[in-house]
């Protein structure tokens, strides 16, 4: 029977870890949309961060590490670019679906995996990613029906996401998982005054709470948690192409909670999401263990 360090030490632990997140991300996604009337996006990105940065601290508890002057502007740069994610992202959703919303965003995770990429094959696979993203973008006439601006700024936040892999892979191969509470209380305190200017005091009412501190466990607080044990576990371009699994999640949970139905040629594009995350996770090595600071 195996032990608890074997599964641990399994190569299909971060990937199953991984799945979790994106299921839990996505969900959160759609709870998010119901604060937007409220709150709008920008307070909606500001609570989530502030009551995750909570949670996390309380879990991680941070507060132990010491760390250098170079191991702060690691752990900014980080928080800065998971704020800056975070709230493009929601801006995108004001006026475009979430799982187009989240196929553009994906283009971030999809340079990653092609620029940390030295196998033939893997450009093989990453294309058919890219192809699946391709087809669950709308095409000819359907385009007019995406707002530019929206589409902008998930594209913006796909460059964020982008930099928050390079990021978070560096700060918990450094610092380990206790800095994802110190990025969530940057990403937090950057975020946190656009919320406040759009929605005021309000963004506190009794009313908005717990479906905040929903979206904050669901959207942040879990996923990120796992991502950044995942991070320490996975390569960057394994970690990269995984993610390309978020769209076909993101579709599937704006089906089931916001009524968007997929199209024929979208399951298409699932499929081949589907095949090409398989295909490099097949083929990748394991991450080589990790080396004391």
């Amino acid at each position: 029977m195996p032990t608890s360090a074997s599964r641990l030490s399994s190569p299909l632990y971060p990937v199953v870890l991984l799945m979790i997140a994106m299921v839990s991300m996505q969900g959160g996604a759609a709870l998010a949309k119901s604060l937007f009337p409220a709150v709008g996006a920008p307070g909606t990105a500001a609570l989530r961060l502030l009551f995750s940065a909570l949670m996390l601290l309380a879990y991680f508890r941070p507060w132990r590490l010491r760390l250098a002057p170079s191991g702060w502007r690691l752990i900014v740069a980080y928080g800065l670019a998971l704020g800056a994610m975070n709230l493009l992202f929601y801006l995108s959703l004001r006026t475009i679906p979430l799982g187009i919303a989240v196929a553009l965003e994906f283009t971030g995770p999809l340079a990653v995996a092609l620029l940390a990429s030295r196998r033939l094959a893997d450009f093989g696979w990453i294309a058919l990613a890219a192809a699946g993203l391709l087809l669950l973008v709308p095409h000819g006439a359907d385009i007019r029906t995406l707002d530019p601006a929206g589409m902008a700024y998930a594209l913006a936040a796909g460059l964020c996401w982008a930099l928050y892999i390079v990021f978070g892979r560096r700060a918990a191969l450094r610092h380990g998982t206790h800095s994802v509470a110190l990025a969530a209380c940057v990403a937090a305190a950057a975020v946190l005054p656009f919320g406040l200017a759009h929605a005021g005091p309000g963004m506190f009412a009794p009313a908005i709470l717990p479906l905040a501190i929903g979206v904050a466990i669901l959207s942040s607080s879990l996923p990120y948690a796992l991502e950044i044990t995942v991070l320490a576990r996975m390569p960057v371009r394994t970690f990269g192409t995984l993610l390309s699994l978020e769209p076909v999640f993101a579709a599937l949970s704006g089906l089931v909670f916001l009524g968007e139905a997929l199209t024929l040629m979208q399951w298409a594009a699932v499929a081949a999401i589907v095949a090409a995350s398989a295909g490099i996770t097949a083929g990748s090595r394991p991450a080589p263990p990790r080396q004391p600071d």
